[in-house]
C-alpha cells in the first residue's frame, strides 16, 4: 500500500510540473506553510502549485482531476474559518497571478486576477478618486480572490456593502474544466448567463423548482455571509450569478479573474469617537447612528483598547467615520452626529480631523484581530465564532444574551467588530488542547448558533462558514434549504473536488483541530517565554496567521519595522507567519520530520534579520528573533557552526583581542589579504571591514579620567555602558554621550570588568593584565547566533559586576540600541533564575529616556534643521523612540524617521549569502528616505548597523543623535573631551579601568 502511495505521489508530481508552467511542489517546507490559514484549523496538502494564468489553472484542474485529488483555491491565507486549508493540491495565487488586467475610471469598474492584493487594487483606484468599497482590517495582504469566495466585508460595508454588492463579473474553471463567465441576468432559455450547457439546465431547473424555499428560507439583514447565495437567482434579484457565486468558499469553480465595482471617495474624512458607559450601550447606540449616513460604525470596548490615547473617557467606544467634499463639510457632519448621539446616550465624544490621528486609532481596530487573541491576564483566546451577525437593531440585547451564553459555558471574550452592521468578532478563551475543552467548545457552539437564529442572524457575517460553522447551517436554514445548497454544489461538482468539507458536507466543527497535533508537554528550551509560561510551544501558538507580517508596503506616516525579508524576498517561508508555520510543524513532526535538525526551518529563519520588528508589530507579539535563536542553539548543538558564527557571533572577544592591534589590522583589510580573511571567517565578499577605533572609548575615558579635575558636577550619576560596537568600532559616540549628559549635569560612570564585592563579602581578586579579562558584554551576537550557553555566561558575569552599582538605582545608559534591547529582554529571559537580571533590565534606558528622566529642565542645543535616517529597529520594537522624538523636537530636529530595517542587522548583513536581501531591505525605506531628503538635513541613525549601511550603500553618512547634540553644544563641550576641568570627577570604582 505505501509503495502505491508513493508511486501516485511520484505520478502526480511528474504530471503537474510537466503541465503547468508555474511552480509545483511537493516539499516538505511548501506543504508545511500551507498546512493553516488564520483558523483553528490544520489539513496537510499534498502539493503546492502556484499557477502563472488561467491556463495553468485549467491544466492543474485537469491533473488532479484524472488523479482524483481535491483542489483548494487559497489567496492570503487569512480565513478564519478553516476554507483555505485542505488535504489535496492547493492552488496559491498570490505568487503570480496578481495583475489588475484593467482599470476604467468613467465606468468605475476594474479586471484583476484572483491574486491582487487589496491594498494594490486601491492604490490604482485611488489616482482616480475611486476605490474599493470592501475593505477587511487585513486589507494590506489578503486577495481579491479570497475576498470573492468569502464575500468579505471590512469596516465600511455600512456605506458600500459587502464583496457581493461590488462585484460584477466572475471568470471561473469548474472541477470538471469546464469554463464559466458569471454576471447579472438571464439567457434566451431564462437560465444565468455565463453558464455551459450542463449547468444551464441544471442551475435553472433547481431555482425554478425552489422558488418558494429561495423566496421564504433566507433572512434579511446587511451582514448575512452563511450558505450559499441562491436567493440571488431569483429573477425578482435580477438572476445575479455572480453574486450567487460570491461566497462560494472556492467549492464551486475556482476564480481566475473578476470585474468588480469601484466607488467614489470622499475628498476629506473626519473620525468622529463616541464614547459610551459600556458595549452594550455602544451596541444599543449603533443602529441609531445609520440616518446620519456614516461611512463606518466600529464598536471597540475597553477591555480590548486599553489605555490607547487619543480617546474620550467611557468604557466603550464607536469609532464613526464621516465623509466630505471638503475638511469643513467633513467635520459638521461629524460634530452634527456627535449632538445627535450625545442626547441618545453617548457620554462624551472627540472629532479626530488629522490624518496621522486617524491612522493610529485605526490601528487599534485593524489589529485586533490579534491583539484579541490574548486576553488581559495573558490567556489565550481563538476564533471559530468569530463574525455572528444579527439585524442592527437587535445587536444590544443580542450582545447581552451572548455575554451571559459565555458567563454560563465560563468562557471569555472581548467583542468587537462592525456595530453598525450587527456583526460582533470576538475572541473567546476556548481550552482546544484538552478532551473536555473540546467538548465544552462544540456545546458553546451549538447554543450559540441557535441564539444567532433566534435573532434572525446569521452564523457568518464576514468570514464565512468553512469548517468553523458550516455543520450548524441546518440550525439557520433547516435541513430542506441545507438540501438544496448540496444539490448545488453537486451540480457544479459532482466529483466533490473543490474545497471538500467546506460549507456543504462538512467535516464536525471540532475535527482537524491545529492544535492536536503539538507536544502535550513543554518541550526543553533556554529561553524563559515569561509570556508563555515557560512554554515554547504556546510561544509559536502566537500565531493565529492573521499575517499582517505579509505586508509588501508601508503606510504614510508608519514607523512599523515587520517583515523586512518578507517584504525583500516576497516569499511565505521568509515571513514571521510562514516561520511559524514552520516550527508549528516541526513541533508537530508529521511534515517536517527532523526536529530541532530540520533543514526546512533553518532556511527559513537563516533570512530572518532578528530585527524584532514582530515582537512589537505583530499583533499577538511574536518574537521570531527569539525563536531563531532558541532553534538555532539546538540546531548546532554538539555540531560544528557556520563560519560566521565563529568570527560575527564572538565578535566581542575578537574586537577585545585586536584592539592594541587596531592599526595594523586596518591597514591589512586594505590589503588582498581582507578577502581570504572574509573567507575563512564567512563573511560576505561584498563588505568592507570596518575599521577598529585606533584607541577604544574605555581607553579614552580613563585616559580623560587621569586628566580631568577631581571636582566633577554634582548630578545624578550614571552608568554608562561600554557596549561593544560603541567601545571599539564608533567611539566617537560614546565621547559625544559623555559631552551632553555631563553639559545635562549628570555624572558618567564606566562599569569595572570585576565585581565590587564577592559573594560573602569577599574583597575582589586581584585583576588579571587588561588584556585577559573578559569584556563585559550584553550577550548579543551570540544571542543572535544561537550561542546561548556563551550568552549565559557573560550575561551572568555582566549581572556580576553591574548588580551592585544598581542596587543603588542608578540607571544603565546604553548608547546602541541593539545592546540596550538584549539587556531589557535577552538577558532576563536567558538568566530567568536570577532575580538580579530583571533589576538589571528595568534599570537600562537609551540616551534620550536618561536625558528625558534624570534631566528633564536641562535644554539641549537648538540644531534646528531637518532630519532622516531610521529608527533602529530594536529601538523601535523593544525600547520605544519616544523620548527620542520629543528630544529632537526640542532641539529643533524636525521630520520622522523611517521604519523598516537597514538590512544589516548586525551580523546578518555581513554573512556570506545576505548580501542582496540585505541591500534589498536597505532599499525598502531607509536609503530612499535618505536619498529624498533635501541638502542639510541631519542623518540620523543611533545603531552601529544602520550607520554602516548608510556609509557603505550611500553617500550621506548617518551619526547618532549623541554626535549631533555634542556637536551643538560648541566649545561649552569640549573641555570635557579634553580632559581640562570641567569633567567628571567620579571615583575609580576597584577594578577599573576596563573594555567591554
Amino acid at each position: 500500500m505505501a509503495d502505491r502511495t508513493e508511486t501516485e505521489k511520484r505520478d502526480l508530481a511528474k504530471e503537474l510540473a510537466a503541465a503547468v508552467r508555474g511552480e509545483v511542489s511537493f516539499a516538505a517546507a511548501d506543504r508545511a506553510l500551507m498546512t493553516m490559514d488564520a483558523s483553528n484549523y490544520r489539513r496537510v496538502p499534498r502539493a503546492v502549485v502556484a499557477p502563472r494564468d488561467a491556463e495553468d489553472v485549467a491544466a492543474a484542474l485537469r491533473v488532479c482531476r484524472e488523479h482524483g485529488v481535491p483542489v483548494v483555491p487559497r489567496g492570503g491565507g487569512t480565513s478564519i474559518a478553516g476554507q483555505a486549508t485542505g488535504v489535496g493540491v492547493v492552488l496559491d495565487f498570490t505568487r503570480h497571478m496578481r495583475r489588475i488586467v484593467s482599470l476604467d475610471p468613467a465606468a468605475r469598474t476594474a479586471v484583476v486576477q484572483p491574486g491582487v492584493i487589496l491594498d494594490d487594487l486601491r492604490a490604482a483606484a485611488g489616482a482616480h478618486g475611486l476605490t474599493f468599497g470592501p475593505d477587511p482590517s487585513t486589507h494590506s495582504r489578503c486577495t481579491l480572490g479570497g475576498m470573492i469566495g468569502n464575500n468579505s466585508c471590512g469596516s465600511h460595508s455600512v456605506a458600500w456593502g459587502t464583496t457581493a454588492d461590488s462585484v460584477r463579473e466572475l471568470e471561473l474553471l469548474t472541477y470538471g474544466g469546464e469554463r464559466v463567465r458569471a454576471g447579472r441576468g438571464t439567457d434566451a432559455t431564462g437560465a444565468p448567463t455565463g453558464l455551459p450547457p450542463r449547468l444551464r439546465e441544471g442551475v435553472k431547473g433547481l431555482v425554478d423548482g425552489e422558488l418558494a424555499l429561495l423566496r421564504t428560507g433566507y433572512p434579511e439583514l446587511p451582514r448575512r455571509i452563511s450558505g450559499y447565495a441562491l436567493d440571488a437567482l431569483l429573477p425578482e434579484k435580477g438572476t445575479d450569478l455572480a453574486r450567487a457565486l460570491t461566497g462560494s468558499e472556492g467549492t464551486l469553480g475556482v476564480l481566475t479573474e473578476a470585474t468588480v465595482r469601484l466607488v467614489e471617495t470622499p475628498a476629506a474624512r473626519v473620525l468622529a469617537v463616541l464614547a459610551y458607559p459600556d458595549e452594550s450601550a455602544a451596541a444599543e447606540a449603533a443602529h441609531t447612528l445609520l440616518p446620519h449616513r456614516p461611512m463606518t460604525v466600529e464598536g471597540m470596548a475597553a477591555d480590548l483598547v486599553g489605555d490607547a490615547a487619543g480617546l474620550p473617557k467611557g468604557g466603550a467606544w464607536l469609532f464613526v467615520e464621516m465623509g466630505g467634499a471638503s475638511p469643513g463639510e467633513a467635520a459638521a457632519r461629524a460634530q452634527a452626529l456627535c449632538r445627535a448621539a450625545a442626547a441618545d446616550g453617548s457620554t462624551d465624544h472627540t472629532v479626530v480631523t488629522d490624518p496621522a490621528g486617524q491612522r493610529a486609532l485605526w490601528r487599534i481596530r485593524e489589529d485586533a484581530s490579534g491583539t484579541a487573541t490574548r486576553l488581559s491576564d495573558g490567556s489565550e483566546a481563538w476564533p471559530g465564532w468569530e463574525d455572528c451577525a444579527v439585524p442592527p437593531a437587535q445587536l444590544g440585547p443580542y450582545l447581552r444574551d451572548f455575554r451571559a451564553l459565555l458567563t454560563q459555558h465560563g468562557l471569555r471574550g472581548t467583542p468587537y467588530g462592525h456595530f453598525g452592521d450587527g456583526c460582533i468578532h470576538i475572541r473567546i478563551d476556548f481550552d482546544l488542547l484538552t478532551a473536555p475543552g473540546i467538548r465544552r467548545f462544540r456545546d458553546f457552539s451549538y447554543d450559540l448558533g441557535e441564539l444567532v437564529v433566534s435573532y434572525g442572524g446569521s452564523l457568518s457575517g464576514e468570514h464565512g462558514d468553512g469548517q468553523a460553522r458550516a455543520e450548524l447551517l441546518p440550525k439557520m436554514y433547516g435541513p430542506e434549504l441545507v438540501g438544496v445548497f448540496e444539490r448545488f454544489k453537486s451540480l457544479w461538482d459532482p466529483a466533490a473536488g473543490l474545497n471538500p468539507g467546506m460549507l456543504v458536507r462538512p467535516a464536525r466543527l471540532d475535527e482537524n483541530l491545529r492544535f492536536e497535533v503539538l507536544p502535550a508537554r513543554p518541550v526543553p528550551v533556554e529561553f524563559g517565554y515569561p509570556h508563555d509560561n515557560g512554554d515554547f510551544s504556546a510561544a509559536v501558538r502566537r500565531c493565529v496567521g492573521v499575517a499582517k507580517c505579509r505586508n509588501t508596503t508601508t503606510g504614510p506616516g508608519s514607523t512599523d519595522v515587520m517583515c523586512p525579508s518578507f517584504r525583500a524576498t516576497g516569499e511565505e517561508q521568509h515571513s514571521t507567519r510562514g516561520r511559524a508555520r514552520l516550527l508549528h510543524e516541526m513541533l508537530a513532526g508529521e511534515v517536517i520530520t527532523d526536529g530541532w535538525q530540520s533543514p526546512e526551518v533553518h532556511d527559513a529563519l537563516d533570512l530572518c534579520l532578528s530585527c524584532k520588528g514582530c515582537r512589537s508589530d505583530c499583533p499577538v507579539g511574536v518574537d521570531m528573533a527569539t525563536y531563531k535563536a532558541e532553534f538555532l542553539h539546538h540546531h548546532y548543538e554538539g555540531r560544528l557552526r557556520p563560519a560566521a558564527h565563529y568570527s560575527m557571533g564572538r565578535l566581542p572577544q575578537w574586537l577585545h583581542a585586536a584592539a592594541p592591534l587596531a592599526p595594523a589590522l586596518n591597514a591589512l583589510a586594505r590589503t588582498p589579504l581582507a578577502a581570504v580573511a572574509k573567507r575563512l571567517g564567512g563573511i560576505a565578499a561584498e563588505r568592507p571591514i570596518p575599521a577598529l577605533a585606533t584607541e577604544t572609548f574605555t581607553r579614552w575615558w580613563w585616559r580623560r579620567r587621569k586628566t580631568a579635575s577631581a571636582g566633577g558636577t554634582s548630578g545624578r550619576t550614571v552608568v554608562l555602558w561600554p557596549d561593544t560596537f560603541t567601545n571599539h568600532l564608533s567611539p566617537e559616540v560614546g565621547r559625544a554621550a559623555v559631552r551632553v549628559l555631563e553639559a545635562a549635569g549628570l555624572r558618567p560612570l564606566l562599569p569595572p570588568t570585576a565585581p565590587l564585592r564577592q559573594p560573602g563579602g569577599a574583597l575582589p581578586q586581584p585583576s588579571l593584565p587588561r588584556l585577559h579579562r573578559p569584556p563585559l558584554c550584553c550577550g548579543l551576537t551570540y544571542v543572535s547566533t544561537g550561542q546561548l550557553d556563551r550568552a549565559r555566561t557573560v550575561m551572568r558575569r555582566t549581572v556580576e559586576v553591574l548588580s551592585p552599582l544598581l542596587q543603588d538605582g542608578h540607571p544603565l545608559v546604553v548608547l546602541e540600541p541593539s545592546c540596550a534591547a538584549a539587556l531589557r529582554t535577552d538577558l532576563p529571559e536567558l538568566l530567568a533564575d536570577d532575580p538580579r537580571a530583571d533589576r538589571l533590565a528595568r534599570s537600562v534606558r537609551t540616551f534620550a529616556q536618561a536625558l528625558e528622566e534624570l534631566a528633564p529642565d536641562w535644554q539641549p542645543p537648538r540644531i534646528d534643521r531637518p532630519v532622516a535616517g531610521q529608527t533602529h529597529c530594536h529601538q523601535h520594537a523593544v525600547l520605544g523612540d519616544a523620548a527620542e522624538r520629543r528630544l529632537r523636537e526640542r532641539a529643533g530636529l524636525t521630520g520622522r524617521l523611517s521604519g523598516g530595517c537597514c538590512g544589516l542587522a548586525g551580523n546578518f548583513g555581513f554573512e556570506r549569502g545576505h548580501y542582496d536581501v540585505s541591500v534589498a531591505c536597505a532599499e525598502d525605506q531607509l536609503l530612499p528616505g535618505v536619498r529624498e531628503s533635501p541638502e542639510g538635513t541631519e542623518i540620523l541613525a543611533d545603531g552601529f548597523s544602520c550607520r554602516t549601511q548608510l556609509d557603505q550603500l550611500g553617500d550621506r553618512p548617518g551619526r547618532h543623535l549623541a554626535e549631533v547634540l555634542a556637536e551643538g553644544l560648541g566649545e561649552a563641550g569640549e573641555q570635557g573631551e579634553l580632559g581640562e576641568p570641567g569633567g567628571a570627577g567620579e571615583r575609580r570604582a576597584p577594578g577599573a579601568p576596563g573594555e567591554g
